[in-house]
């Protein structure tokens, strides 16, 4: 696990001082290693660098940039190979030979035999950059489902990249200016949707993704998508179910196991709910007794530490109980805030128990986050199918505008009900059951909130999420809601904090529910098949075979969540009217509408809204500022 970074020049020089900088703007994601290299290619010179956290393979070998003396290629790398041993066998077979223990140096050689062609066979959380040497272009990649970022941009000569925008931006090369495409999306969902980031002209590559660059030009290819565009008809018999599901099971089961791997130990996040459960049982039903590690708050209306230790005691896991107060997750979150690396409205959960984990020793730890998208945990495979049948009932209703209107008086002024009325109102293209149900701001407060954008802009900014639904046609209800989840709520909110608020304290998060292979098996089974009356995700359960405690399979659902609502009424309610009144004079004040900000807060304050809807455009506001970011 580590940050990248590159500078690519035509008929140019890479400054070797910025590359440095740049490379050392990247410490706390690579605190035991760092290196630079500058390639000379004609009129052209390539700079990459890196910072390494040493996972596998811990003896100086591992250095990075590395290169391949037989081919002159060179790569920087972030991320994990977890069948990086497979590969390594069967390219020995093959004749080549390794230096190392080291996983980097087997994607190395992977590239060297199978070309582009290696990204199929890799099983993983990565993102890299490879010069090769002998076509003569940059070669970026990033995994399959996009556990970790990259993100780029071309100024003038100079092409960039880096494992986050903050080192971008560190650079002076990139104008620091705000994207009111990324803008559009951040109002609308409280994170950035990719490629579109909040700075103008840098991208994130898509997930399933490469790019070459070559000469100054760029092109981008999907090389793989959670959609199997070759799949056939599903085969719903009795016989087909059972073969299907025991598949699952064996794709759960592998995911897991392969990703404890590892020169260090390797510990699992348990909250005591089912994912992170399940990840203990199939362990245990390995032979591998884990090292568990919860976060427990000393107070008692906050302290979820029995059903964790319930889980901990039934598969006997050396369980180690990290002891905090709320008042210290309070006092980290102006901490939390700087280390984002894109403003989000849900990384400070995640930069608390990171903190807190990496200083309990822990250097490397399994997550279970990705189970609600597959495995249909989340409240919108409800939701979604029941705004999808209110607005087919009113599809064609005359007057609709007129029977909004009604409604909106009629009924109680909330969230739940402004969504309705966006959908019965049907006022842009992101007024669908699915963006609805996970947007903060409807279209018409979104409008409010945001002055001078333009209808180019905000057509750019639904044009991804649009793709996803055409992506999904052939898919069954159900199969659609995972697969937005996956592309949209997943990789653009959770996996984005879990990489860069994880990593901002040197701690690698692993995520095995998110294996690219165990996700597009799970999205071939049909939905239909997920659901189960009295028992949530219950394919995921199954494939435990009954040795999860029915303590834990019937709790109450709790994901990880600190008390922002009474926060934002007490203990932060003055940050929040501050910034809400420097809103005016900041870095957004052309752009952001003060006076409509100022009724998101009343709203809050009456019960009219959620906190995270002040608490997205106190985070935005705070980012921009701390990082000169402009309209």
């Amino acid at each position: 696990m580590c940050g990248i970074v590159g500078i690519a020049a035509t008929r140019s020089n890479v400054d070797r001082a910025l590359l440095d900088s740049a490379t050392y703007s990247l410490a706390h994601r690579g605190p035991d290693d760092s290196g630079t290299i500058v390639i000379h290619d004609g009129e052209n010179e390539i700079g990459l660098g890196n910072r390494r956290l040493a996972i596998l393979d811990l003896s100086p070998l591992g250095h990075q940039p590395m290169e391949d003396p037989k081919t002159g290629n060179w790569i920087v790398y972030n991320g994990e190979i977890f069948n990086f041993r497979e590969l390594r066998h069967e390219l020995s077979k093959a004749g080549f030979e390794f230096r190392s223990n080291s996983d980097t140096e087997v994607l190395l050689k992977a590239y060297a035999f199978w070309g582009e062609q290696s990204l199929t066979r890799l099983r993983g959380m990565f993102a890299f950059a490879l010069w090769d040497a002998s076509k003569r272009h940059l070669f970026i990649a990033r995994d399959p489902m996009g556990v970790k970022p990259l993100y780029f941009g071309s100024f003038g000569p100079y092409f960039i990249f880096a494992s986050e925008v903050r080192t971008l931006l560190g650079t002076g090369m990139v104008p620091r200016r705000v994207d009111r495409a990324g803008l559009s999306n951040y109002i609308t969902f409280g994170s950035l949707y990719d490629p579109i980031t909040l700075i103008d002209r840098v991208s994130s590559l898509c997930p399933g993704h490469y790019l070459i660059w070559k000469n100054g030009r760029i092109q981008e290819t999907c090389y793989w998508d959670l959609v199997d565009s070759t799949s056939t008809r599903l085969d719903y018999s009795a016989e087909s179910r059972q073969r299907m599901e025991q598949d699952l099971h064996v794709e759960i089961y592998d995911a897991v196991q392969k990703q404890m791997i590892s020169d260090v130990p390797v510990g699992v996040f348990l909250s005591g709910g089912i994912d992170s459960s399940a990840l203990v049982g199939i362990l245990s039903q390995n032979g591998i007794r884990p090292d568990t590690f919860s976060i427990v708050f000393r107070e008692s209306d906050y302290n979820e530490a029995a059903y964790s230790q319930i889980v901990a005691k039934h598969f006997e896991t050396s369980h180690h109980e990290i002891c905090a107060s709320q008042g210290e997750a309070l006092e980290l979150i102006p901490e939390a805030i700087a280390s984002m690396d894109l403003p989000t409205i849900d990384g400070v959960n995640t930069y608390f128990v990171s903190r807190k984990t990496r200083e309990a020793g822990l250097k490397v730890a399994l997550s279970g986050l990705g189970g609600d998208e597959l495995f249909a945990g989340y409240s919108t495979f409800v939701d979604v199918p029941k705004m999808q049948k209110f607005s087919d009932f009113w599809k064609y209703t005359p007057g609709k505008s007129a029977l909004a209107a009604l409604f909106s008086v009629l009924t109680p002024e909330n969230d739940r009900n402004r969504k309705l009325a966006a959908l019965l109102l049907d006022q842009d293209s992101l007024s669908l059951p699915y963006f609805l149900a996970r947007m903060l701001f409807t279209p018409s407060l979104r409008h409010s909130l945001i002055t001078h954008i333009s209808e180019e802009d905000s057509n750019r900014a639904a044009t991804e999420l649009l793709k996803n639904l055409n992506r999904v046609k052939k898919l069954d209800e159900i199969n659609q809601i995972s697969y937005l989840e996956s592309r949209c709520y997943m990789l653009n909110t959770l996996l984005r904090d879990s990489d860069a608020l994880s990593m901002a304290n040197g701690l690698e998060v692993r995520v095995p529910l998110t294996d690219h292979q165990l996700a597009r098996r799970a999205i071939s089974i049909p939905g239909a098949w997920k659901i189960k009356r009295g028992e949530p995700k219950h394919l995921l359960v199954d494939a435990l075979k009954g040795s999860l405690p029915s303590e834990i399979v019937h709790r109450r659902k709790r994901g990880f969540t600190l008390p922002f609502e009474h926060w934002l009424k007490d203990d932060l309610r003055r940050d929040l009217e501050k910034s809400f009144r420097d809103m005016a004079d900041g870095p957004l004040g052309g752009v952001i509408n003060q006076e409509a900000v100022w009724k998101v807060w009343q709203d809050f304050q009456e019960g009219k809204t959620s906190w995270s809807r002040p608490w997205s455009l106190h985070v935005l506001h705070q980012w921009c500022t701390r990082h000169a970011v402009t309209v």
